[in-house]
């Protein structure tokens, strides 16, 4: 059949992304579903960082590529093997599936699985397959989903079922932003009522902590960020303190909490920030980061402190969420007003105006913008 994609041609394209125009809007042919596969109608696509990571170049992927990953849709037709999915479902789009096969899949870690790692670092499908091509010549996917197109095919465990009454907009913030950020707030973290949390780098996935921390019973939640509205953004999310993103920003959380946090948690993507947050950690403290910095960038620690404060620096893929377990469990929250996530939907988008999206989130002019399909 014949779609709509926002097909990456090049890489390496840094800023003006309106005029440079990295993601063609194109008709390409998509191939129905296989064995094991979906197909599904898009019905709303985050606009995400590590989207605009592979436009220039931070995270390098196979060209050409249509790109998108934080989705929802419905499903139109399902391939052989398929039984627990029917046309008309609505399903909320997972980057990082698990096999249920290999070692990590087997410790209940599937955000590690080896061989959704193996296929995606490619521009496969779990399967195997690529179902996208243009002029005759295959087109890579996107980590499995590629959701910034109006339909795809996916491997079936690319998808979960939305059982709740959520409409796309709200359910597609959930398959990366809330499993990313609430996920290393209620996983990664376990915080406890009471515990005192900072959160540096005030994105969609940085304010998903917030509302996750916010949701967990923190204490106080510190939220860190050089722009004044994503600061104002967070007090509106849950958070109890806003300190600006500056040189005094390590003095300043210190004083406030009497010697530094129980838990920081660093989605800003930059060794700076982390930096920061393991600075912010108090004696005994958890570090946590979930940003995702350039593959050459390197953190210096004073490895003594790891030892003589009992200091713990852990890293958290996609909030270390298994996403059959763990969205349904979100969805609830949500319903019950705990998880007010679209209070960080800041743009509404269409397909065809995808580059602009993509400056907004290079100028930090947006939060959590949506490419809505109707």
């Amino acid at each position: 059949m014949k779609i709509t994609a926002a097909v990456l041609m090049r890489d390496g394209v840094t800023e003006n992304f309106a005029e440079a125009a990295p993601l063609e809007v194109r008709e390409v042919d998509l191939a129905p579903p296989g064995r094991g596969e979906v197909l599904i109608r898009m019905g709303a696509a985050g606009v995400c960082h590590s989207d605009l990571s592979v436009i220039n170049g931070t995270r390098p992927r196979p060209l050409p590529m249509a790109l998108g990953h934080e989705a929802s849709g419905y499903v139109e037709e399902v391939g052989d093997g398929v039984d627990d999915l029917k046309p008309g479902d609505h399903v909320a789009c997972i980057f990082a599936p698990g096999c249920r096969i290999c070692t990590p899949c087997a410790e209940g870690r599937p955000a590690l699985c080896e061989r959704a790692a193996k296929h995606h670092g490619v521009g496969e499908l779990m399967t195997g397959a690529r179902r996208l091509s243009m002029d005759g010549k295959p087109i890579n996917h996107h980590v499995g989903v590629s959701a910034f197109a109006t339909h795809a095919v996916m491997d079936r465990r690319s998808l979960v079922k939305v059982e709740h009454d959520l409409p796309a907009h709200i359910s597609a913030l959930f398959s990366c932003a809330m499993l990313t950020g609430a996920g290393a707030v209620f996983n990664t973290a376990r915080i406890l009522p009471g515990q005192t949390v900072a959160v540096i780098g005030l994105g969609g996935v940085g304010l998903s902590a917030v509302l996750g921390a916010a949701a967990a019973g923190a204490g106080r939640v510190i939220a860190i960020d050089p722009f004044e509205s994503k600061m104002e953004a967070a007090r509106g999310m849950g958070a109890t303190d806003c300190i600006k993103a500056d040189g005094d920003t390590i003095t300043a959380v210190r004083d406030l909490t009497g010697g530094g946090v129980d838990c920081a948690i660093e989605l800003a993507g930059s060794v700076k920030a982390l930096e920061t947050a393991y600075e912010i950690t108090r004696r005994g403290g958890l570090t946590v980061t979930a940003g995702l910095p350039h593959p050459d960038q390197r953190m210096a620690l004073p490895a003594l402190k790891l030892v003589a404060e009992e200091r713990t620096l852990k890293g958290s893929y996609i909030g270390s969420c298994v996403p059959q377990r763990d969205l349904p469990r979100m969805f609830s929250l949500y319903e019950q007003g705990k998880l007010p996530v679209e209070k960080m939907l800041s743009h509404r988008v269409r397909l065809e105006d995808i580059n602009i999206a993509m400056d907004r989130l290079n100028d930090g002019t947006a939060i959590r913008q949506i490419v809505d399909f109707g």
